[in-house]
């Protein structure tokens, strides 16, 4: 292990600091992204815990009042034409207040929770002297009641995601169905992505049309949660699951700031019980996304389907391990966990979440095998992160096989948790 790698991934968080928070990747993400910055404040929190602090309430700065957290908030001094689709396009102005930072409309999974908490437990008295939880708290809760207030579409007390943005993996095989029903875009316009990235590492022209699609969609309709404003109706694993662990997490907070956590821990338990019993697949021992207009399961082999592992007392977590350490994802041999399922004819081991490795993706498992007590699967987890940050530097993501990079170089998200994982040495 390079003697020099903690120096280079601090020197990543440092470099892509904007003053009040963190671009994922200088030129293709020029903006503050939502579940980025919650990854970003846990490798911040190990070099300045006030840093790492910011980094949220910037990003909660933005917050809407009906209290979801845009998955984009734009910064102000950057060229609006430097990402597409950028403020003109999103017009959030329309519905949020006079003065209100320029962001998207979608949100992005819901773990900022679990980073408040970790973020406050690197420097209590620093946290407690700036009134950290006490001015985020009340927000992470407006977070949380917008979700399972506004989005719970199948009435089966789970989140459903309007967009495939709003997964944080982007084109997963797991979205192409429900995906095939919309028709894409006829306006025009420009990718930006492909003036950074290879076209093969992207998702397609035509993926992409469907992605404007439905996001003009829901523009038109003034943001508007009901069902029948989106082709596109989602209950994923992933974003459920992290909202359990925040819940989880918001508990803790609660305690802290001298507050009754049993609203949480029953929170906890709810979201806990309705993906035990809608997502989870124990024939093949993985949770799937139902599509809420069908009401049937995305049956696809998504590394989404193994972040419950994150969740407190998951009573299906054994089942999951062997899922893991099995043909289709092999965690316990390459340590490095591919976002789809290896055997499966759609793998692909560079195209964006349809194969590749991320490494905050990495760090969730790891945190989860902890903590169901697969500590020496969680080493594995650890050392194949750590390992691949050290050869190729800090990629957005990585091929799980041979370990070379791709994407955008000197990611954040992929320096802060490989931070994090230094820290647990």
């Amino acid at each position: 292990m390079s003697l020099g790698l903690r120096e280079r991934a601090s020197r990543v968080l440092l470099d892509n600091w904007h003053g009040q928070s963190t671009i994922p990747a200088s030129g293709l993400y020029p903006h503050q992204w939502s579940w980025d910055s919650a990854f970003i404040a846990l490798g911040l929190r190990h070099l300045s815990p006030r840093r790492a602090q910011r980094e949220l309430e910037s990003l909660f700065g933005a917050q809407w009042p009906d209290g979801r957290v845009p998955h984009i908030v734009f910064d102000a001094s950057t060229p609006a034409d430097a990402y597409f689709p950028g403020p003109a396009f999103w017009q959030s102005a329309a519905v949020t207040a006079p003065g209100h930072p320029a962001t998207s409309g979608l949100i992005q999974p819901p773990v900022h929770a679990l980073a408040a908490w970790e973020t406050f437990r690197a420097a209590p008295e620093l946290a407690r002297e700036r009134g950290f939880l006490p001015r985020l708290y009340p927000r992470l809760v407006a977070w949380h009641r917008y979700l399972t207030g506004r989005r719970d579409f199948g009435g089966r007390g789970l989140v459903s995601i309007v967009h495939p943005w709003e997964s944080g993996m982007d084109n997963s095989p797991a979205w192409d169905t429900p995906l095939s029903r919309v028709a894409p875009t006829t306006s025009l316009f420009t990718r930006r992505d492909l003036q950074h990235a290879a076209a093969g590492e992207r998702p397609t022209d035509l993926d992409y049309g469907r992605y404007v699609r439905l996001a003009q969609t829901y523009r038109d309709h003034g943001y508007a949660d009901d069902l029948a404003t989106h082709a596109f109706a989602v209950e994923d694993p992933l974003t459920n699951a992290l909202l359990a662990a925040s819940e989880a997490a918001l508990a803790d907070i609660a305690v802290e700031l001298g507050l009754d956590p049993a609203p949480h821990l029953a929170e906890l338990a709810r979201v806990r019980d309705a993906l035990a019993d809608t997502l989870f697949d124990g024939g093949d021992g993985c949770f799937h996304a139902r599509d809420v207009h069908s009401g049937q399961p995305l049956r696809c082999g998504s590394v989404a389907g193994l972040i419950p592992l994150v969740v407190p007392g998951l009573p299906v977590a054994d089942a999951l391990v062997k899922t893991t350490v099995g043909p289709r994802f092999r965690l316990g041999e390459i340590g490095l966990p591919p976002s789809f399922d290896l055997t499966d004819a759609m793998f692909e081991a560079t195209r964006y979440w349809r194969g590749p490795a991320w490494f905050n993706i990495g760090w969730l498992l790891w945190r989860g095998l902890r903590l169901h007590g697969e500590h020496e699967l969680a080493a594995t987890v650890r050392a194949g992160l750590l390992s691949a940050a050290d050869d190729v530097g800090f990629r957005e993501y990585v091929d799980p096989l041979t370990r070379n990079g791709h994407g955008a170089s000197d990611f954040s998200w992929t320096a802060a948790v490989i931070l994090d994982l230094l820290a647990a040495a």
